[in-house]
C-alpha cells in the first residue's frame, strides 16, 4: 500500500543507520510495526489566546485518531497563532501578517526536519489558514487542512445577532452618544459567546471557503461550526484523508493550479469575502510556483456575481449559511452554473464534481441567505483591483453592500493608524473627507496592520460611506465601507500615499478601478525630490526581519 518513494520517513527511520533515530522515537511511543507506516504530521495551531483556536487540541486529537485508524502514525507539533481580533487597533497588530510567514516556516521546520510523508493541520484564526497552506505548498507533501470552524451569534441588547464586529461599531456609537456604557457593556458580553473564528464572511471563514472550493480540506470544511459533532467528526476524517493520499501519492501542488485558484477565489467573490484573500491567495500561488496576478483577481471579479447575504456588507453569518446546506451547497450552484471547474483534484481523492454530485444546490429549497443568480446582492465586482498615480501597483477594496461606490473629496493625512483613532474619537472626520492612512504598508508598519478599529468607529459614527479611507495597510474581513487597501508602492518605500498632504484632493472610483491624486504631476516630482526614506521603525527581532525580507503588497507581502 505504501511504497518507499511515498515514504520520506524511511530518510529518518529506514536501515541499520538509523537505529539511533528510531531509539528516540520509541522512547515517545514508536513499536516495531509503526516504523513501517507512514508517518504523519499533525500540526495544532490549539492556543488560548483566541476563541478561533481554543478548541483545536480535541479536533486535532480527533486527527490523531482518524491517522491511526488509517494506518499511519501521528507525530503532534505545535505551530504559533496570533489574535487579530484581539490585537486589533493596537502596536499588537503589526505581528498579524508576520504571524503568517512564522506559522508557514514553523510547519515546514518541523515536518522537513522529521521527513514526514504527510501533513494534516489544524488551524483557526485568520492567519492559520494561508500560513498552514503555504507550509503545505513548501513541503509539498500529501496534506489536508482542517479549519477550526465559525463562532455562533451571540445575543445583542435587543435580541438581535451580534459577532465581533458589533462590539467594534458599537464603540463608534458609544463616542457618538447613540448607546450609553450599559448597551456599549452588554454588545461586549454577548460578541463572542464561545469557541471559533469570527462568524461573518470574515478574513477566517473567507479564506477557509476559498481552501474547500481549492479542494485542500473535506467537504463542508468551511461551513461546519466549532462546535459541533460534524467538526469532530470531520476533523477524524481529515486523518483518515490524509493517509489516502499518502497511498495515492496526491500532494499539494497536484490540488494547487491555476483551475483551482480560480475557484477559490469565485467562491470569495460569491461569499463576498476579505480583500485579504487577495493577499493569501497570491502568497498561496507564489509557494506552488503556480503563476497569479493582480490581473487574475480582476479578470475574475468582472464576471462572477455576489451572491451571499453575509456580514459585514449583509445580515447572515456563517452558521445561516450550514443551516441552508453550507458552502458545498453554493459550490453546486456555482459548478451548475459553470462558474467552477470540476476537474479539479481534492483531498478526498476525487474531483470537485464529484465530491458535489449528490450535493444539493443551495437553490433546491426555499432560503434568504443566498440570492439567485437573477437577483444577485450585485451582478460582478465585489472586490476590485484600483490603479492610478496614487497607487501604481495597485489597491485594492472591497465595496460589497455599498450605494457610494465613488468620492472626491479633501485628503485628512495621518501618520499611523493612532493619529487617525484620535481624530475620529474628538469628531474631526466630517462627510467628504477622504481619510489617508499611512505608514502601515508591509515595510512601514511594519507588518500591514489591518484597521478594523478605525472602519468600526466611522461605521458607528455613521460616516461608513460618506466618508473615503485609503491606506497602505490592510482591512479586517470585518470591514465595511468606502475603503481602500494595500496601495502600493507603500508610504515607506516612497510611493506617492507619500507625498499626500492635508486638503489634496483624492478621487476613489471603484467602478472605473481609479485611486487618484488630482496634484499635478510637476508638483508630485518637486514633493518626491524632497523625499528621504525613513529609517526602520525596528531594529532587530521578527518584525525586523519582515521589513527587511518582505515583498510589496502588489506581490502578497511575502518574504520569500
Amino acid at each position: 500500500m505504501f511504497n518507499g518513494s511515498t515514504r520520506t520517513s524511511l530518510t529518518t527511520t529506514g536501515g541499520p543507520g538509523r537505529a539511533p533515530n528510531r531509539a528516540m522515537l520509541r522512547a515517545v511511543g514508536f513499536t516495531d510495526e509503526d516504523f513501517e507506516k507512514p508517518v504523519i504530521g499533525v500540526a495544532s495551531l490549539f492556543s488560548d489566546i483566541t476563541p478561533c483556536n481554543a478548541h483545536l487540541d480535541r479536533l486535532a486529537g480527533k486527527g490523531r485518531e482518524g491517522v491511526r485508524a488509517a494506518g499511519g502514525v501521528p507525530q503532534t507539533f505545535g505551530a504559533p497563532t496570533v489574535s487579530d481580533g484581539i490585537s486589533m487597533g493596537h502596536k499588537g497588530m503589526r505581528y498579524s501578517l508576520v504571524s503568517r510567514e512564522v506559522i508557514a516556516d514553523s510547519i515546514e521546520t518541523v515536518c522537513g526536519a522529521m521527513n514526514h510523508d504527510g501533513l494534516v493541520a489544524y488551524g483557526g484564526c485568520d492567519k492559520n489558514m494561508p500560513g498552514c497552506i503555504m507550509a503545505m505548498a513548501r513541503l509539498n507533501v500529501p496534506s489536508v487542512f482542517v479549519y477550526g470552524g465559525s463562532i455562533m451569534p451571540g445575543v445583542g441588547p435587543s435580541g438581535e445577532d451580534v459577532d465581533i464586529v458589533s462590539i467594534f461599531e458599537a464603540v463608534g456609537k458609544f463616542q457618538s452618544d447613540k448607546i450609553d456604557a450599559k448597551t456599549l457593556h452588554k454588545v461586549e458580553c454577548e460578541s463572542c459567546p464561545g469557541h471559533g473564528s469570527c462568524g461573518g464572511m470574515y478574513t477566517a471563514n473567507t479564506m477557509a471557503s476559498a481552501i474547500e472550493a481549492m479542494g485542500l480540506c473535506l467537504p463542508y470544511g468551511a461551513s461546519n461550526p466549532a462546535v459541533t459533532a460534524a467538526k469532530e467528526r470531520e476533523a477524524f476524517r481529515a486523518g483518515q484523508a490524509v493517509v489516502n493520499l499518502v497511498a495515492k501519492n496526491i500532494r499539494p501542488r497536484d490540488i494547487i493550479t491555476r483551475k483551482s485558484l480560480e475557484n477559490a477565489y469565485t467562491f470569495v467573490l460569491a461569499l463576498g469575502g476579505s480583500t485579504n484573500a487577495v493577499l493569501h491567495l497570491m502568497a498561496i500561488a507564489r509557494e506552488a510556483g503556480v503563476p497569479w496576478a493582480l490581473e487574475d483577481f480582476d479578470r475574475l471579479g468582472a464576471k462572477v456575481p455576489h451572491l451571499a447575504d453575509l456580514k459585514p456588507g449583509g445580515q447572515f453569518v456563517m452558521f445561516d449559511l450550514y443551516r441552508v446546506g453550507g458552502t458545498p451547497a453554493v459550490l453546486r450552484a456555482l459548478l451548475d452554473k459553470g462558474y467552477l471547474h470540476g476537474d479539479c483534484i481534492t483531498v478526498t481523492g476525487c474531483t470537485l464534481a464529484e465530491n458535489l454530485a449528490d450535493v444539493p444546490s443551495v437553490f433546491a429549497k426555499t432560503q434568504r441567505v443566498v440570492h439567485p443568480f437573477e437577483k444577485p446582492m450585485f451582478d460582478h465586482g465585489i472586490i476590485v483591483v484600483l490603479k492610478g498615480n496614487l497607487a501604481p501597483e495597485g489597491a485594492v477594496a472591497k465595496v460589497a453592500g455599498l450605494k457610494q461606490r465613488s468620492i472626491t473629496g479633501p485628503a485628512k493625512v495621518f501618520d499611523g493608524e493612532e493619529a487617525c483613532f484620535e481624530a475620529i474619537k474628538a469628531r474631526k472626520i466630517v462627510a467628504g473627507d477622504v481619510v489617508v492612512i499611512r505608514g502601515e504598508g508591509p515595510v512601514g508598519g511594519p507588518g500591514m496592520r489591518e484597521m478594523l478599529s478605525i472602519t468600526g468607529a466611522l461605521m458607528g459614527q455613521g460616516l461608513g460611506e460618506s466618508v473615503g479611507l485609503i491606506t497602505d495597510g490592510r482591512f479586517s474581513g470585518g470591514t465595511h465601507g468606502l475603503v481602500v487597501g494595500h496601495v502600493a508602492p507603500e508610504a515607506w518605500t516612497g510611493g506617492p500615499i507619500a507625498l499626500v498632504r492635508d486638503g489634496d484632493s483624492i478621487t476613489i472610483d471603484a467602478d472605473n478601478k481609479q485611486l487618484t491624486l488630482n496634484v499635478p504631476d510637476v508638483e508630485l516630482q518637486a514633493r518626491k525630490g524632497k523625499w528621504t526614506a525613513p529609517a526602520l521603525r525596528v531594529e532587530r527581532g521578527v518584525l525586523a526581519k519582515y521589513a527587511k525580507l518582505v515583498k510589496s503588497a502588489s506581490e502578497g507581502a511575502v518574504t520569500g
